[in-house]
């Protein structure tokens, strides 16, 4: 059911939310656009202006590898003075009130681990843009360190191993987080309410979960300005501002 106006949708989402027992949520960029950080794939955002660099370019190429850290720091403003949105906090209230276990988000930014999850509870399934892993022995590094090393010598080299660094994010042509996987994958199973909020639902295997939930028996919410392919099969689509939709389940 496609909500006729806002204020239906929010009234037929919080009955959900009152009735559910278990909430999982799953975020795409949509969630963070309000807060300063640009979405990848919509029209003028970072993808149509610049091609993404694939983890085979990254690991073969010292120009990859400088290119994409250059690319990283000039985010370094966006990132570092981003916020959570009325949509984080919603969730995070939804969360302390023990209805939602943890979120599954297919952002990079750390905006659900500010907004007040534990980190334990943030599903990471693309990574995490603010700090950085070893390719090799995955040892993580603080970006200063990368900067500094990066601004005398280029993209740096692993201290223990020697392997390329980069952000730890999940890059196309990388492996998807196993872990975060099959704990996204039973989350999915177990929940009686799914919201998939500001996801664009058109990169598997992550759009898979929404489907996943609803066919072991969840109800199934989408939020995102624009229509998806698994509208079809939502319980209740609301195609309005996320942060005017979320924003009244804000706790104090």
């Amino acid at each position: 059911m496609i909500a006729s106006d806002l204020r239906s949708g929010v009234e037929r989402l919080g009955d959900m939310i009152a009735e559910a027992k278990t909430i999982v949520p799953f975020t795409g960029a949509g969630i963070s656009t309000e807060c300063g950080i640009p979405d990848f794939r919509s029209p003028g955002g970072i993808w149509t202006r610049y091609r993404p660099i694939e983890f085979g370019e990254f690991v073969a190429s010292q120009d990859a590898r400088d290119e994409s850290w250059r690319r990283r720091f000039a985010m370094e403003e966006i990132f570092a003075a981003a916020r959570p949105g009325r949509g984080h906090r919603a969730l995070a209230s939804l969360y302390r009130a023990g209805k939602i276990p943890a979120v599954i988000t297919q952002n990079i930014d750390n905006l659900h681990q500010a907004s007040g999850f534990a980190a334990e509870h943030v599903i990471e399934l693309h990574g995490n843009t603010t700090y950085a892993r070893c390719i090799g022995c995955g040892q993580a590094y603080q970006l200063d360190w990368v900067k500094r090393r990066f601004i005398e010598d280029g993209a740096p080299n692993c201290t223990v191993c020697d392997e390329p660094v980069k952000t730890a994010t999940i890059s196309f042509g990388q492996m998807m987080p196993e872990e975060e996987m099959q704990r996204a994958t039973a989350l999915s199973r177990a929940c009686d309410l799914f919201i998939a909020i500001g996801s664009s639902l058109v990169v598997w295997p992550a759009a898979g979960f929404p489907m996943m939930a609803k066919n072991a028996g969840a109800r199934l919410v989408i939020i995102n300005r624009e229509p998806t392919e698994q509208d079809d099969i939502a319980d209740l689509v609301i195609r309005h501002d996320i942060g005017e939709t979320l924003g009244p389940f804000v706790g104090n």
